[in-house]
């Protein structure tokens, strides 16, 4: 299975797709927000792939996707977000990451878009 960090600053969130990815067999890290995930990608190169909220205090995900594409191009990103112009601002990152996941989701939605970014 992957090795998968989550960068989302609602705890419960966080927890519940933290908890859902752990029960499919992956090994799941948690950063509260883009500049803690940063910093765990940094400390730790080995990560299949990066889910994160778009829009989170300190570092946002579009900054972290960036930075993240830049820094570790073999790196899968996933982005979530509920806000319709957050999913455009996300256009930009077109060609480094897989894909936005619309919030809210289902556990089966979550779990699957995972497994696909995962395929690619």
């Amino acid at each position: 299975m992957a090795k998968i960090l989550i960068a989302e600053d609602e705890d419960s969130l966080r927890r519940f797709v933290s908890r859902a990815l752990q029960m499919d067999g992956h090994d799941v890290d948690e950063a509260p927000d883009g500049a803690a995930g940063l910093d765990q990608l940094r400390q730790d190169m080995s990560y299949d792939l990066l889910l994160s909220d778009i829009r989170m205090p300190v570092m946002d995900g579009i900054e972290l996707a960036h930075t993240a594409a830049a820094e570790f191009p073999e790196l899968k990103i996933l982005l979530m977000t509920g806000y319709a112009e957050q999913r455009e601002r996300a256009e930009s990152l077109s060609s480094v990451i897989v894909d936005v996941v619309a919030k809210p989701f289902t556990l089966p939605d979550i779990r699957g878009a995972v497994a696909e970014a995962l395929t690619i």
